[in-house]
């Protein structure tokens, strides 16, 4: 993409333009306002010289008119210049709140509609820090880009006319300062930009250590990785304590040029415009308005000098975030693509092969068929590819070679929309949201009534526990379902499967997380659910899966075997070891807490 190549070459103008063209922009009439706001605030500033330089005459001349009126003319510049600039504040945080939620949901929506690989390359907490830290510094940036650069740009241009006005060549004498101070500036902040990008990104990896090893408390406790863990966040914050300093010394930097700059325009100043004074070429008006302007053009100076400290740190955020959003997703819909309309249900694996990348292999030349309306197991031990396999089916990532088919359709032809829809998904990592119970089932049917989210929690045997529930089904269920146990988690996840009665199941070990009783109940349930639909089932316990109708074994990401439970175990191969392997330790004394990985 065009945009990319702009990102690549790291210049700050292509972004700055970027961001006006595609956020800024739709609210050009408000930042119209702004920039009116930002002349008057301007103006009012240019003002003040030429009335001190008038005052000053008057007091001279002792003009006793003017001498009255200059106070009047004062007060009246001042609240000119305050009523606007409290307008120019509200105007310009209201636009720029509104420009950064926007930023926000874009990218939001970029993420969530993101492949799975897209996501996988960061930890959540690395992708979070995108809208807290990386938005602080583009907030920063764009509210001084709409009032400081323009306020300050105006000012200045108004203190110049006003200089010249007073003096063009004691003008020209204190502009030949600028050069030298422009360009260090310059070199400071390509130094701030290189060193905010490594900043954000050891940021990011901070917060990702901080999410895990809280998530681990458990394991961290049981192990005795306190000194690990506190070993390891240290080392992390002492990089970004350095980071932060090497930025902080960068933009200290900047004062000492700005200050000994200004002093030296303003003793050039001094020297020219006391000889002309002496001589009788200048009044001490002259002198007054004149190093007023001056001085007062070295605030705004200074903050431009800020300014691009500021800009470039935020560059480096927007680079990061217009990255994630040029990403455009590779699973998705073909232009051509219809929607599925599903007669049967048969899935069909055609020489299936996938790689994660170059390196990882995950499967080779799978070529099976589900049949429609029938149960098909999916066994063997971890990371043989059962669980990659399953994904392929609703398309939560492409083959890379052969087709996924349903009813003869390859999957990458049809709507995602329909195809998912065709698709109920229950997994071992069960997917809560901080929501109600009664929500968290009805995302597997938007449209169900109350008495259809009722009816698809008894089926999965979770109506009783959820009406024990303080609120019933209204109760919240905290973040990632922390408020119920790994069980009603699971029944939960179960109803909404139950509720979206989709003609295609994949279960991947759906009842792993059940107790004896409630795993006897939903899996009665879940045999009624699988009568007439095509079911492809995930097993680590084998004897769930005995009554299948086909059996698939895997290994290596292989096919080595498929059958029946009977036949499969008269063929002496892999299934049987399998079978020999659970069933010895099932028989051992002393059971332990979890099956043996599949």
């Amino acid at each position: 993409m065009a945009r990319k190549g702009l990102l690549a070459r790291g210049d700050t103008l292509p972004l700055i333009r970027r961001l006006w063209g595609d956020w800024m922009k739709p609210h050009a009439r408000t930042l119209a306002l702004v920039m009116l706001l930002v002349l008057l605030v301007a103006g009012a500033t240019g003002l003040y010289p030429v009335l001190i330089k008038a005052a000053f005459d008057a007091f001279t001349a002792k003009d006793q008119t003017a001498i009255l009126l200059a106070p009047l003319f004062v007060i009246a510049v001042t609240c000119v210049k305050g009523f606007s600039l409290l307008a120019l504040t509200v105007l310009t945080n209201r636009v720029v709140t509104r420009i950064e939620a926007d930023m926000q949901t874009a990218l939001y929506g970029h993420m969530i509609e993101a492949d799975l690989a897209q996501i996988g390359r960061e930890s959540p907490a690395a992708l979070t820090q995108r809208f807290t830290t990386d938005f602080l510094f583009i907030k920063e940036a764009l509210t001084r880009l709409s009032t400081v650069f323009m306020r300050e740009v105006a000012t200045i241009l108004a203190l110049i006319a006003a200089m010249i006005w007073i003096d063009p060549i004691l003008t020209l004498v204190a502009g030949i300062t600028v050069p030298f101070i422009a360009q260090p500036i310059g070199k400071i902040g390509k130094k701030l930009r290189r060193v905010a990008i490594s900043t954000q990104e050891q940021t990011g990896q901070m917060a990702s250590l901080i999410t895990e090893s809280l998530a681990g408390t458990r394991i961290a406790k049981t192990y005795g990785l306190e000194g690990y863990l506190k070993a390891k966040a240290a080392h992390t914050f002492d990089e970004v304590r350095k980071l932060k300093m090497k930025a902080a010394n960068a933009r200290g930097r900047l004062d000492p040029l700005l200050e000994a700059g200004g002093g030296f325009a303003v003793a050039a100043v001094l020297v020219l415009i006391g000889q002309r004074i002496v001589s009788g070429g200048s009044t001490v008006g002259d002198f007054t308005g004149f190093v007023s302007a001056l001085i007062l053009a070295a605030q705004p100076i200074r903050a431009l000098g800020n300014l691009n400290a500021i800009v470039q740190e935020a560059a480096s955020a927007l680079q990061r975030t217009f990255a994630v959003m040029d990403d455009t997703p590779r699973i998705r819909d073909k232009a051509d693509a219809t929607p599925l309309a599903v007669t049967g249900g048969e899935v069909r694996f055609k020489d299936v092969e996938f790689s994660y990348n170059a390196d990882q292999v995950a499967l080779h030349h799978v070529d099976f068929v589900a049949e429609a309306g029938r149960t098909t197991a999916l066994v063997g031990r971890s990371g043989s590819g059962k669980s990659t396999l399953l994904s392929l089916v609703p398309r939560l990532y492409d083959v890379t070679g052969g087709g996924v088919l349903i009813d003869g359709r390859d999957v990458r032809d049809v709507t995602l929309a329909s195809l998912r829809s065709a698709i109920a998904m229950v997994s071992q990592d069960v997917i809560l949201f901080d929501d109600t119970v009664r929500a968290n089932i009805a995302f597997g049917r938007a449209d169900a009534s109350d008495a259809a989210i009722e009816e698809a929690g008894k089926a999965a045997a979770a109506h009783d526990f959820i009406m024990r529930l303080p609120q019933g089904y209204d109760t919240v269920v905290g973040p990632a379902g922390g408020r119920l146990s790994g069980g009603e988690r699971q029944r939960v996840s179960l109803a909404r499967a139950f509720l979206k009665d989709a003609p295609i199941l994949l279960l991947d070990e759906a009842t792993s997380a059940l107790d004896s009783e409630s795993e006897r109940l939903v899996q009665q349930a879940i045999r009624r659910l699988m009568k007439g639909r095509t079911t492809l089932v995930i097993a680590h316990r084998l004897s769930t899966v005995r009554d299948a109708d086909r059996i698939v074994v895997m290994e290596a990401g292989r096919v080595v075997e498929m059958g029946s439970h009977e036949a499969l175990i008269g063929a002496a191969g892999a299934y049987a070891r399998l079978h020999r392997m659970q069933l010895s330790h099932d028989a051992e004394p002393e059971p332990s807490a979890s099956t043996p990985a599949a």
